[in-house]
C-alpha cells in the first residue's frame, strides 16, 4: 500500500473515530436532558419529602414560579425528543423535525430569558443564560433563514442542538460541585453560575471546533446531501 493510501485510511480512521465521541457525547446529553425534565417534571408536581436540604431548596424554588418552569422545560423536552430526527437516516427526507424544531426553539428561547429572573446563581448565571440564549436564537435563526440551502441549515441547526444540549452537560458539572460542597463549601447560589458558563461552553466550543474540522464539514455535507446515520 503506498504512502498516500495509508495516510486517507488513517484520515479515514480519524473522523470515524472523532464522529464516533461525538455521536456518544449527542446521546449521553439526550439522555440526561430527558432526564433532568421528567425529574423536575414530577418534582413540581409531587415534591420530595425526604430530598437533601440543597436539593429541596431548589426545588422550592422551581415551585414558586412552577407555571413559567413548566412552560420553559415542556417544550425543552419536545426540542430535545424531536432534535435525533434531524441526524436519523431513514428521516433524511423529511421535513418535519425541522419544522418542529423552529417554533419549540422559539418558545424555549423567550421562556428562558423569562427564567433568568428567577436565576438560583444570580448575576453570574444569568450572564451565562442571557449569552448562550441569544446564541442559541440566533443560530436558529440563521438556520431559519437558511432553509433552502440543506448544508448550511444543518450547519446552524447542529451550532442550535449543541447550545440547547448544553444544559445536560452543566449537570454532571452540578453533580462535581455537590459532591465537592463540604471541601469547597460552596451553596448552589454560589456555584449555579460557574456550572451552566463551564455546561454550554464545553457543548459550544467541542461542536464549533469539528464544525470548522474538515471532517465535520465533510460529515455535515454528507448528512445534509444524502442519506447518513447516528
Amino acid at each position: 500500500m503506498s504512502n498516500s493510501a495509508i495516510g486517507r485510511a488513517e484520515a479515514i480512521s480519524e473522523t470515524q473515530t472523532s464522529w464516533r465521541w461525538l455521536r456518544i457525547g449527542f446521546w449521553a446529553c439526550i439522555v440526561i436532558a430527558v432526564a433532568v425534565v421528567l425529574r423536575r417534571t414530577i418534582a413540581l408536581a409531587h415534591p420530595p419529602q425526604s430530598a437533601p436540604p440543597q436539593l429541596a431548596e431548589l426545588d422550592a424554588t422551581f415551585a414558586s414560579h412552577a407555571a413559567l418552569t413548566l412552560a420553559h422545560i415542556l417544550p425543552a423536552l419536545a426540542f430535545v425528543v424531536v432534535t435525533p430526527f434531524v441526524y436519523l437516516r431513514r428521516f433524511d427526507s423529511a421535513a418535519w423535525p425541522r419544522r418542529f424544531l423552529f417554533p419549540l426553539g422559539l418558545v424555549v428561547a423567550i421562556t428562558a430569558y423569562a427564567m433568568s429572573k428567577y436565576s438560583v446563581g444570580g448575576w453570574v448565571e444569568r450572564s451565562a443564560v442571557l449569552f448562550f440564549n441569544s446564541l442559541f436564537l440566533f443560530s436558529l435563526f440563521r438556520a431559519w433563514r437558511l432553509r433552502r440551502e440543506p448544508v448550511l441549515t444543518l450547519r446552524w441547526m447542529t451550532r442550535a442542538i449543541s447550545v440547547l444540549l448544553g444544559i445536560a452537560t452543566t449537570r454532571p458539572v452540578m453533580g462535581i460541585f455537590f459532591a465537592t460542597s463540604r471541601v469547597t463549601h460552596l451553596s448552589p447560589a454560589q456555584f449555579f453560575g460557574i456550572a451552566f458558563w463551564i455546561g454550554f461552553s464545553i457543548n459550544t466550543v467541542i461542536v464549533e471546533l469539528w464544525l470548522r474540522s474538515q471532517e465535520g464539514k465533510a460529515q455535515i455535507e454528507r448528512m445534509a446531501t444524502r442519506p447518513s446515520s447516528l
